[in-house]
């Protein structure tokens, strides 16, 4: 295996944030219009083209910027673009896009560029852990979430019927460029999906980062120099816990707060984003995650209702009760969360906490203990 340097990328004013894994390690780069950089940026990991997967609604946004940036420093380009939505991380859609790669021939020294939110990052990051046993991968979130969360860290996948993300990869990227100017026009309600999971790093094991979110999510939300940092910090903190545990066999099951009860629920949505999305799926998720270890006497109320009260102020739902259409019954929700990833010997394990930034690791939690903490929230 290659042990030499990563280029050296040009610099600027972003917040840079290194991710160690050794040879394979990379930067994510943090700040204002940074889409404007990508040609030269990408032009530094000395690839000569570049296959750019991409959604509808951001290839009308953001794809002419990326490719007059990509051509004026000379790589040639190809662009895919795939539905917007859960929907597209399918084996159909993963198969056109693997085609589409091959068919522009992009070779293993090329760059597969994911130009979207988490759905393109995911999708475009399994076709090029795939493509010729794996093509070079840049990511470039245009969501909160994606920025914060799924861009770092290598985690790459589809849907299967079965359930959510349980057919991937691990394939981490050269290089995350996290352009925050991008987020100025994304629709509120996205912001506020992806608010959910910079509050899910606080909760995690940052204490004082959750009491900074508190005072300053407005600012976030209108993209001052809090914002970068935000998204910088979180960062920070996945880029710490993958460099511990890669591939998820230790305390990177962290991460995954909120997650456990969030996928069952969007399982049962069918994936509608009209119903549910991510975030909002994360944020009902990690209350009911407090609410869950309140009842198992490990959390003081006043912190699980402290979380709640913040989710709320941001405008994000913290109730399966507030899904649309409903949630369907707690049999439903057993039975979506049996095919969880972090099922192990066929028994739930979920993250829990002692309080706000005391999350834990909670393997083997009594099936019976989950049931009777549903049917509450079921009469709620």
């Amino acid at each position: 295996m290659s042990t030499s340097p990563a280029p050296r990328l040009p610099e600027g004013n972003e917040i840079r944030v290194p991710v160690a894994l050794g040879d394979r390690s990379y930067e994510i780069l943090v700040g204002r219009d940074l889409l404007a950089r990508a040609g030269e940026l990408l032009a530094a990991l000395q690839a000569r083209a570049a296959a750019v997967v991409t959604d509808g609604n951001v290839e009308a946004s953001h794809g002419a910027k990326l490719r007059a940036a990509l051509g004026q420093a000379g790589l040639r380009t190809e662009t895919v673009v795939v539905p917007p939505g859960e929907g597209s991380k399918s084996f159909a859609e993963l198969e056109r896009v693997c085609d589409a790669i091959l068919a522009a021939r992009i070779e293993r020294g090329d760059l597969v560029v994911a130009l979207g939110g988490g759905v393109v990052g995911d999708l475009a990051g399994f076709a090029a852990a795939i493509v010729r046993r794996g093509v070079r991968l840049v990511q470039i979130p245009t969501s909160l979430l994606a920025q914060v969360d799924s861009s770092v860290g290598g985690k790459t996948g589809i849907n299967s019927r079965w359930g959510k993300n349980l057919v991937g990869a691990f394939h981490q990227p050269s290089l995350v460029i996290s352009d925050t100017a991008l987020l100025d026009t994304l629709p509120a309600r996205e912001m506020r999906a992806g608010y959910a999971e910079v509050v899910k790093y606080g909760l995690i094991d940052d204490p004082d980062f959750f009491t900074w979110c508190e005072r300053h999510w407005p600012a976030i939300f209108a993209g001052g120099a809090e914002r970068d940092e935000a998204v910088a910090q979180c960062c920070r903190a996945k880029a710490a816990i993958v460099a511990r545990d890669e591939r998820e066999e230790g305390d990177r099951a962290l991460l995954n707060l909120g997650h456990t009860f969030g996928h069952a629920l969007e399982r049962i949505a069918g994936y509608d984003p009209e119903r549910l999305i991510h975030g909002e799926a994360v944020a009902i998720g990690m209350a009911l995650a407090y609410r869950f270890s309140v009842r198992q006497g490990l959390c003081p109320p006043s912190d699980a209702e402290r979380v709640v009260a913040h989710l709320e102020s941001v405008g994000l739902p913290v109730r399966p009760a507030q899904i649309p259409g409903g949630w369907g019954s707690v049999d439903d929700v057993l039975a979506a969360m049996a095919q969880d990833k972090k099922v192990k010997d066929g028994a739930l394990t979920f993250i829990l906490a002692r309080g706000i930034g005391q999350s834990f690791i909670a393997p083997r939690v009594p099936a019976d203990a989950v049931r009777a903490f549903l049917s509450e929230e079921a009469a709620r």
